[in-house]
């Protein structure tokens, strides 16, 4: 189970540090959060693979929670947009990425 916790860390830190760095175009003090958001970001996930998730799973994991989670909060903090056909993208990654997961418990 730490490993799933390591992982949400890894996904917060690597949402943070993207939206930082949107938030970065219009004030330059943004970028210490870019930076150690995604340093944050990179042990976590370190320290998940460590803790034994097969790297197939925790990078699909961690690249469609993070893709899912930019978009939702681009929209509510910087209104940018999230239309129908993304959210059908982001429901189609999440579904691969299930059954990534549930093919490697095999």
């Amino acid at each position: 189970m730490s490993a799933w916790i390591l992982m949400a860390g890894a996904v917060v830190c690597e949402v943070t540090g993207t939206l930082s760095l949107r938030a970065a175009i219009d004030d330059r003090r943004w970028y210490a959060a870019v930076a150690v958001g995604y340093l944050s970001a990179f042990t976590l996930l370190a320290l998940t693979l460590a803790a034994g998730m097969p790297l197939g799973v925790a990078y699909g994991v961690w690249t469609a929670a993070g893709v899912a989670l930019t978009a939702i909060f681009s929209r509510l903090l910087f209104n940018e947009p999230l239309t129908r056909v993304m959210v059908l993208g982001i429901v189609l990654i999440m579904v691969g990425v299930l059954l990534v997961e549930l093919g490697s418990s095999h």
